[in-house]
């Protein structure tokens, strides 16, 4: 067990693949503050905007109204009077959330930060390792892997699409566990190959033009 602090602010991570119940186990963490009478809250990114605008939402259909901001550190002054500062997708806030975070906590707040820890290729996805490493205390949820149904900690996307970022849900990943997942999309190394064999073909034409 775990001492609870007194008098101190403190973060609290929650991470994890998609799927996996991380924005539900934030919302009960926030609910029950507020149960508790405290001062709440609660913010998204603006990218995100997949179930609602200004709620963050679960897939069990839990909602919390939130602030939605373009980056991180719009969040202090929206949080002045708040005493727990609760914060979904924070994947999508960058590396200066990192410091909004410390900042908080060193202000005397209990921040809970909910995100992906890993990109689509399975690879750490800042800032969410960061803030594991200065957090208080880190929960790391699981979900169950689609192909096997072993506990899966990744996010298997399932379009051709090499942006880092792709907003989206079911219709673009799934979860996946460590020997069922693949860091490459479908159709990316068809792609590629497509890609080579194009290169190869317009540096023989120009061979071609250049002996002409």
């Amino acid at each position: 067990m775990h001492p609870t602090p007194k008098d101190v602010g403190w973060i609290e991570v929650i991470t994890g693949s998609m799927f996996s119940g991380k924005s539900e186990e934030l919302i009960r963490r926030l609910r029950r503050a507020a149960y508790a009478r405290q001062r709440v809250a609660v913010f998204k990114p603006q990218l995100d905007d997949r179930f609602a605008e200004k709620e963050i939402v679960s897939r069990a259909a839990s909602r919390l109204a939130s602030h939605v901001v373009r980056n991180a550190t719009q969040i202090p002054a929206l949080a002045a009077d708040a005493e727990v500062v609760g914060i979904d997708e924070a994947q999508f806030l960058g590396a200066d959330l990192v410091g909004v975070c410390e900042r908080l906590a060193d202000a005397g707040k209990r921040v809970i930060v909910a995100g992906l820890d890993q990109d689509f290729r399975g690879q750490p996805f800042e800032p969410i390792p960061q803030l594991m490493a200065v957090a208080e205390y880190v929960t790391k949820e699981l979900a169950i892997c689609v192909v096997c149904g072993n506990p899966a900690n990744r996010s298997q996307r399932t379009v051709n699409r090499p942006s880092r970022i792709v907003v989206g849900d079911s219709e673009v990943y799934e979860a996946r566990c460590r020997k069922c997942f693949s860091p490459d999309p479908p159709g990316a190394a068809q792609q590629e190959e497509l890609g080579l064999g194009l290169e190869q073909e317009r540096e023989g034409e120009g061979e071609g033009e250049g002996k002409g």
